[in-house]
């Protein structure tokens, strides 16, 4: 069942996406090269605390971390280490998310580390551009393969491919709840979008192949022909006339 948020419940979790978006302001300047993932991490635990927010990640499923720390061919889940250095000309993607009030907020951006090579600057635009047509179509009366379609043929037509193993959500009182929102699909397909739902929205971009492969340590996806992944996230609501961001500080 795909629940419906009341206005109310919407701005509780535009609270909660403000943090996250807060979050994404205060971390992109801690990404440069010799940093490691574990100083990440680090600084997520004391942000978590700063702002009185309880950590969506950390324990769910058994997950280690506060962080999902994914560099280059690692598509999302990558864990946190003080032994993880990024250099010059990584990309690194960060997915974040916090429990405020008993809401959930979700939000994932890929940066450049220092300098990056042509391919993956067009990699890393295209995938926060399908992002944004996505939330372009997710507005009340569309159905929901109108936003996969969104994003799939936005990545498609740059010859990137979209990942199929995982897809955006459904969120709430839930991190995960209905429907699920794949990254590929046909316009006009599936559930009619209504006013108060809210979904995470978060294409997972490969610049190869979509196929994918879980690493030993359980969690770590990467791209089964190792090239390198984008990944970016909003929490948006479905609105009468359009959609709203929720995940912005």
């Amino acid at each position: 069942m795909i629940l419906i948020k009341s206005p109310q419940e919407i701005e509780a979790m535009r609270r909660v996406g403000a943090v996250v978006g807060r979050f994404f302001e205060e971390v992109g300047p801690l990404v440069r090269p010799g940093v490691t993932t574990g100083l990440l991490e680090e600084f997520a635990d004391q942000f978590i605390a700063r702002h009185g927010v309880r950590s969506a990640f950390k324990g769910y499923h058994g997950y280690p971390a506060h962080l999902c720390t994914s560099v280059n061919e690692e598509v999302v889940h990558g864990i946190p280490s003080v032994e993880r250095v990024v250099r010059e000309g990584d990309i690194l993607s960060i997915d974040f998310g916090v429990m405020l009030d008993g809401y959930y907020g979700d939000a994932a951006r890929t940066f450049a580390v220092g300098t990056v090579n042509a391919e993956s600057r067009r990699l890393l635009a295209t995938t926060e551009r399908s992002l944004e047509k996505a939330i372009e179509a997710a507005r009340g009366g569309n159905r929901l393969g109108d936003v996969s379609a969104a994003v799939q043929s936005t990545v498609e037509a740059e010859g990137f491919s979209v990942v199929r193993d995982f897809v955006g959500h459904g969120i709430g009182r839930s991190m995960h709840e209905e429907p699920q929102v794949p990254n590929f699909g046909k316009p006009g397909a599936g559930p009619k979008l209504l006013p108060g739902m809210v979904l995470a929205i978060e294409p997972m971009v490969n610049a190869g192949g979509y196929e994918v492969e879980v690493l030993p340590d359980g969690w770590t996806v990467v791209s089964r022909d190792r090239s390198r992944s984008a990944h970016f996230e909003h929490t948006v609501a479905v609105m009468e006339d359009g959609s709203r961001i929720l995940s912005l500080p």
